[in-house]
């Protein structure tokens, strides 16, 4: 049966177990641009009225403002939106911004870029990932971005160098960007690019119990912080909302934190952002920073109203213009590409850390866009379970729509 604005937000339970209530009297994202560079967001759903600004197509298939569902997954940026900036609708609840019923993102005051990309399939006249991916994120920054999530991932951690520009680009005008780990139940194992990216704050899942997701996470060293990934639910096009999982929901959980860190501390840097974010966190497994947790579970009250301590160095994201002087610096001048692989940001974790033990499948997969790096270029390759997920979703009568 579909699932009702009421039933989705009771299904919010990160809202009260991760601290995001208590966090709402201090800050609730005013003022504070979150993009999406996603599947396109459609800004006509109650939830999301009011909260999606100006946005932008950059795959040459979709809408010029970024509002028509693309790809293997239409529905996709509606849910990561959702949860990260929805405002409900309905009548008020004490004490409570935006609307008492429907999905309330963790930032309910922020604003939506959408900037639509087409992932996951092949079509004739769509632009290569190449071109899409550093397009949205120097537009993302352009037009006033002040956090960027990116629920897109890959299996490889590598990325081609085309992309560096965009995200030294991003780093040097302070836009945070936050990305997803990406889901064991794809196939992603290993954390991939963009999520190996310096500078790039990356967000793996753990589920109801606060352990590691097996099929809603991956692992790797370059993770930051763990954020619910299990049992979720957004608002999808059409006025409705859907159960999913994966680490695409857990990342706007922890993007609409930083939206409101930015909303009381607007003067920080995004690196300060992103310390109050994994110097907050409370640490699991291995003591200290491991390739599952991070440096632990998001805890959205303490990173915005806790004490934390000085930040070390530059930051906990490390430096892609850094990156770039030392791993460019020796390619040869006289044959440059614009697709060849860059090394990835860490070594690879060749043992793989003990993860709890497996559970079935889940019903839904949540599943996020995942395109494949390729030779020497990227090639859009096909979701995991997309067209599963997909026909449900059309059972369950969903319709395809059009800082301070």
């Amino acid at each position: 049966m579909p699932m009702t604005a009421a039933e989705a937000r009771k299904g919010e339970y990160w809202l009260d177990e991760y601290g995001v209530r208590d966090a709402w009297k201090e800050a609730t994202g005013e003022g504070v641009k979150i993009a999406v560079i996603d599947t396109g967001v459609d800004g006509s759903h109650p939830d999301l009225q009011g909260a999606v600004g100006p946005g932008t197509d950059v795959s040459g298939a979709g809408s010029s403002d970024g509002q028509e569902g693309l790809g293997a997954e239409p529905p996709h940026g509606t849910m990561v939106s959702s949860v990260a900036a929805g405002r409900g609708h309905g009548a008020a609840s004490d004490g409570e911004p935006g609307g008492g019923t429907g999905v309330i993102g963790v930032a309910p005051e922020a604003e939506i870029l959408p900037v639509s990309t087409w992932l996951g399939t092949e079509k004739a006249g769509v632009r290569s990932t190449d071109e899409q991916i550093p397009d949205a994120v120097r537009w993302a920054v352009d037009n006033g971005a002040d956090v960027i999530n990116m629920s897109v991932g890959s299996p490889q951690q590598t990325w081609p160098e085309s992309w560096d520009s965009a995200f030294e680009y991003a780093e040097e005008k302070d836009v945070l960007i936050i990305a997803a780990a990406g889901n064991r139940g794809n196939g992603i194992t290993q954390v991939g690019a963009p999520a190996t990216i310096p500078s790039v704050l990356t967000v793996g899942g753990v589920d109801r119990n606060g352990e590691a997701g097996w099929e809603s996470s991956s692992q790797g060293i370059s993770i930051s912080v763990a954020a619910p990934s299990e049992d979720l639910v957004g608002a999808v096009p059409g006025n409705s909302y859907q159960d999913w999982t994966g680490t695409s929901a857990a990342a706007p959980i922890v993007s609409g934190t930083a939206a409101l860190i930015m909303d009381k501390y607007p003067d920080l840097s995004a690196q300060e952002v992103a310390h109050r974010i994994t110097a907050s966190a409370q640490d699991a497994g291995a003591t200290g920073r491991d390739p599952l947790y991070g440096y632990g579970i998001l805890d959205v009250q303490a990173a915005v109203s806790g004490d934390v301590p000085p930040m070390e160095g530059n930051g906990p994201l490390g430096s892609m213009a850094e990156w770039v002087e030392v791993h460019r610096r020796h390619e040869s001048k006289e044959t440059p590409t614009a697709t060849g692989s860059a090394q990835p940001l860490t070594d690879q974790v060749t043992t793989e850390a003990k993860p709890p033990e497996p559970v079935e499948p889940l019903n839904s997969t949540g599943a996020l866009p995942v395109f494949i790096l390729a030779g020497f270029g990227l090639l859009v390759a096909g979701v995991t379970g997309a067209a599963a997920w997909h026909i449900r979703w059309l059972l369950r009568g969903g319709k395809k729509s059009g800082r301070k």
